[in-house]
């Protein structure tokens, strides 16, 4: 993440370089205010579709398999909150990432429990593991 920081935080200063050496080169020339304010405008509209679309591509590990976790009946969002229970997160950071309430994760999380009979998080990831839901650590591929 911080590598993204410095990457867009770069860009951006090569950007404002860039855009001091043309405001320099339209004053001289004098272009209309305009049309140099337009021009800035559709760069940073272009960097920030891109920027975007970086952001929305980011590797999203497809470990979960959808077909065993229908046989148990779990929900698009619990699978969610399953693979974030994976990853070892807390019940805050679940609900920062996945922009729900606390009582909303933890009502997802006992709904896990009560489908795969178990009574714990780490007794779930196991379960799931078990039965191929989410594939082990040294399964995944980077």
């Amino acid at each position: 993440m911080k590598k993204t920081y410095w990457i867009y935080g770069g860009m951006m200063g090569v950007l404002l370089l860039v855009l001091q050496a043309v405001h320099y080169k339209a004053m001289i020339r004098d272009v209309q205010l305009e049309i140099f304010g337009g021009v800035i405008a559709v760069l940073f509209l272009g960097l920030g579709v891109w920027v975007g679309a970086q952001l929305i591509r980011r590797k999203k590990s497809d470990q979960i398999n959808k077909q065993k976790a229908r046989a148990l009946q779990l929900s698009e969002r619990e699978l969610e909150v399953l693979a974030l229970l994976d990853q070892g997160l807390s019940n805050q950071e679940i609900s920062d990432r996945l922009f729900v309430s606390l009582n909303t994760t933890k009502t997802h999380i006992s709904r896990i429990y009560q489908k795969m009979g178990v009574s714990r998080r780490t007794q779930a990831v196991q379960k799931a593991r078990e039965l191929d839901i989410i594939s082990s650590p040294e399964r995944t591929i980077s």
